[in-house]
């Protein structure tokens, strides 16, 4: 856990993806199209992904990509980030995390 929490402190936006899933790849497009630089751990194709997405599993219960994390907190996954794109309330979000400058 102790890992995850590093990684996820090192940029206001921390994916955990998997490069052979389309939800990842429609929530990496959405931050590119935003500008956001978030820092993407693509799961499947890096050492130590399994580790990493157990740790995720077992800590914030969260087994599935994408994770994402904003400003050092869990927002979850796809629907929570569309949900909250879909309210308004993503932008905002981005910006008091540091991700984003308007």
């Amino acid at each position: 856990m102790d890992r995850v929490n590093i990684l996820v402190s090192e940029r206001p936006v921390v994916i955990f993806s998997k490069k052979s899933c389309i939800l990842s790849y429609t929530i990496k497009s959405l931050f590119n199209d935003f500008g956001v630089n978030a820092m993407v751990y693509e799961l499947d194709e890096i050492a130590r992904g399994r580790e990493i997405e157990l740790a995720l599993s077992a800590h914030h219960g969260r087994d599935t990509a994408p994770t994402i994390f904003i400003g050092g907190e869990l927002v979850g996954g796809t629907n929570e980030i569309m949900s909250l794109h879909l309210r308004r309330e993503l932008k905002p979000m981005l910006i008091r995390a540091g991700a984003l400058w308007v």
